[in-house]
């Protein structure tokens, strides 16, 4: 008998500068019918929701105890009745973590200092919450390579420039 959930361990990858997304990958690939993956992270991977949905994988996700997060991506529409139960928590980026509300035009983000991948996270959660016209303003410790392509499959549109002070600054928007 096939186990119903696979499950894909990432924290110490991510402790020891290891990306896991080859890993996480891989482990959907052999996925079988009827199969869901439990993820195990130390921060909510927010970019793998909707590259995993569009692999037809809905997810949900509880924090635990201490701090790291347990996703459960399973198939659209399949019964959960006998899976690990999770919770999927509220995502809004807090005011006070972009300094703006959603009704200015710009809003501020300052992601310096956290250890990637937190900045691109941040960046991932905060310009799903954009309404029409408004610009996010980031600024980050060095050039966000990794997020342009996420961004632009988004719909954004991001544009980067070095500061007086070796950081960057990287305004996002819609076109």
């Amino acid at each position: 008998m096939k186990r119903p959930v696979v499950t894909v361990d990432v924290r110490a990858d991510l402790r020891a500068g290891r990306q896991p997304c080859g890993r996480i990958l891989a482990a959907v690939e052999q996925l079988q019918p009827g199969q869901c993956l439990r993820l195990l992270a130390p921060f909510e991977p927010v970019p793998l929701y909707s590259l995993l949905g569009a692999r037809g994988l809905a997810h949900e996700t509880r924090e635990l105890a201490n701090g790291d997060f347990e996703v459960l991506f399973r198939p659209t529409g399949s019964d959960t009745s006998a899976l690990p139960a999770a919770v999927v928590p509220a995502s809004d980026v807090p005011e006070t973590a972009y300094g703006g509300s959603a009704s200015s035009p710009e809003l501020r983000l300052d992601v310096r200092g956290l250890e990637p991948p937190q900045p691109m996270m941040r960046v991932l959660e905060t310009v799903a919450l954009l309404q029409p016209r408004q610009t996010l303003v980031v600024q980050t410790d060095r050039r966000p390579l990794h997020l342009y392509p996420l961004l632009a499959s988004r719909g954004f549109q991001a544009r980067t420039h070095p500061l007086p002070d070796g950081s960057f600054e990287t305004r996002i928007h819609r076109p």
